[in-house]
């Protein structure tokens, strides 16, 4: 059974999976706006990890005995100075979500709530991938400075990543 405190701390962070959702699906609305559509569409596979990982806490809190609560938040941003600044937001909302999955696994060893510790481990280790493959993708686009022909390759790079589904989220 999950504590109240605990249970709220699921729920809040459902509610940032889903924001990040949203926010990946703002930034691919920009990059089509810009004919970007490899960026476009890393972004949109991003969305569908962030939706997946959303309902894999909605589903974690019913199991334990919990109430998933749906809340709202603000506006999306949908507009970008630039390729790379839309990558440097992206490196920041993954640190700040690696940072929120930390203070809940923190929260779940205090509590000694190791069912809920076990479910989020698979985040602590997920977080380290979503920081490193926006943070690759920063690094390329601040060497090539948004060129127009090394934009394009890597365009045409991040067009080819596709949605797995992770093994976590069918159990």
């Amino acid at each position: 059974m999950l504590s109240e405190k605990m249970q709220e701390a699921l729920n809040d962070q459902m509610k940032w999976e889903f924001y990040s959702e949203f926010l990946y699906l703002a930034m691919a609305g920009y990059f089509k706006s810009r004919s970007l559509d490899g960026f476009a569409n890393w972004m949109t596979v991003q969305a569908e990890e962030e939706r997946t990982h959303a309902l894999m806490f909605f589903n974690y809190i019913a199991e334990a005995g919990g109430r998933p609560e749906i809340r709202v938040f603000d506006q999306m941003e949908n507009e970008y100075p630039s390729v790379i600044e839309v990558f440097r937001t992206t490196v920041e909302h993954e640190k700040l979500v690696t940072r929120r999955i930390n203070d809940l696994m923190t929260l779940a060893q205090e509590e000694k709530d190791h069912a809920t510790a076990n479910f989020l481990s698979w985040f602590v280790k997920e977080q380290v991938e979503e920081v490193a493959s926006a943070q690759k993708i920063l690094d390329q686009l601040e060497l090539v400075k948004e060129e127009g022909h090394a934009l394009m390759m890597l365009d045409r790079e991040l067009a080819q990543r596709v949605f797995t589904p992770p093994a976590a989220a069918a159990e």
